[in-house]
């Protein structure tokens, strides 16, 4: 953020998403990592698994995927991008704990992760060993094939 726009105002206006924010008297010729912006804009799950990022501002295109569009097909795929967004979002929330609007779309996406899990795993088994807890036998782990073998819409 260029001082000069401050205008001698203790609140400069907001920086777009992708400049993140910095101290005030930032050292020159010092490595600074910008702090994400709290409220910054976000992706929808799959366009977040597409990016590799659930945040604009942090979607930096230095190796495109050119089939990264395609990643999400079917429930395995979405199961995925779920999973994906939570990850994206808890780390966001280490670091901007009083985000309470993000919080609320944690927990909406870890309710929504929860049933998707269950669904796929009615339809084609466990996906980690730990999920054969509930299972009737260890054999729901080693029967053949592995959830991640089969055809996308095939079941065991």
């Amino acid at each position: 953020m260029n001082p000069d726009n401050n205008n001698g105002n203790q609140n400069p206006a907001r920086c777009p998403d992708g400049c993140g924010m910095l101290p005030e008297c930032a050292p020159l010729a010092v490595p600074y990592v910008p702090f994400q912006q709290a409220g910054s804009r976000r992706y929808t799950q799959q366009d977040a698994l597409n990016n590799g990022t659930l945040f604009p501002g942090l979607n930096l295109p230095f190796h495109l995927n050119p089939n990264a569009p395609n990643v999400v097909k079917g429930p395995l795929g979405e199961l995925q991008a779920l999973e994906f967004v939570l990850t994206e979002l808890g780390l966001y929330l280490d670091t901007h704990q009083g985000d309470a609007e993000a919080f609320e779309l944690y927990r909406q996406y870890a309710a929504m992760e929860r049933e998707g899990r269950e669904r796929y795993e009615a339809m084609y088994g466990p996906l980690r060993q730990s999920d054969t807890a509930g299972s009737k036998s260890w054999a729901a782990w080693l029967n053949d094939p592995w959830p991640w073998n089969l055809p996308e819409g095939r079941e065991r």
